[in-house]
């Protein structure tokens, strides 16, 4: 039995892995969606990417077994800080669609320029939270701006961990994942997939992506 902490992206919570838990617990795996702080009913106040690092950090202390971290876009920066972190407790780390940080990035850094207006324009109301466009679920909640601005600060140790794979969405336009994806492919240390739905792999493609991840136990 593998253990999954799956770390959902943007305006998110753990309800965006419904399908895919369903279809991995089937399979006897134990599962762990998270909501991050912020994106739940409590205030956004002094939420930032740190905090959601060591959320996920916690997760994965909390058990003796490995975990398998899935992180779907914004929670690719959220699980490459707690895979730095934790290293050892690790087996594998799945980028959904994601961002794939080097030391000192950020998502505003990371991000394209459609993106960075789709923040500006979203935190406008109180300057702390970036509200959701308006064509993503009902469910999703306004996102704490803190983490899409902070720089994350990694040691390289999260290179360490064993298995590493990237799956990219190649169903919509502006992604930016598509070159990330590329230069990922022709690299041996990492293991690379590609379905064909829009960014919200989760959702869109919840059998096939729960497939890939079932590569990696």
């Amino acid at each position: 039995m593998a253990r999954f902490v799956l770390v959902p992206g943007g305006w998110h919570g753990a309800w965006a892995f419904d399908d895919v838990s369903k279809v991995l617990s089937s399979e006897g795996h134990e599962v762990q969606a998270l909501t991050l702080s912020g994106l739940g009913d409590e205030p956004a106040n002094g939420v930032n990417l740190e905090r959601h690092i060591d959320e996920v950090v916690q997760a994965i202390r909390g058990h003796d077994t490995q975990a398998i971290l899935v992180g779907h876009s914004y929670g690719g920066m959220v699980i490459t800080g707690a895979a730095d972190k934790e290293p050892s407790r690790v087996e594998a780390i799945v980028y959904a669609d994601a961002y794939v940080p080097d030391n000192g990035a950020s998502v505003w850094s990371l991000t394209t320029q459609n993106y960075r207006e789709r923040f500006i324009a979203g935190v406008a109301a109180d300057g702390l939270s970036c509200a959701p466009s308006v064509h993503l679920d009902r469910r999703c909640r306004p996102h704490p701006i803190a983490t899409f601005l902070q720089a994350i600060k990694l040691t390289g140790a999260w290179r360490n961990v064993r298995s590493k794979a990237f799956v990219a969405a190649f169903g919509w336009e502006g992604s930016p994942f598509i070159e990330l994806y590329e230069r990922l492919r022709l690299d041996a240390e990492w293991a690379t997939h590609r379905l064909d739905c829009a960014h919200d792999i989760p959702r869109l493609a919840p059998e096939p992506f729960a497939r890939i991840l079932l590569e990696y136990v």
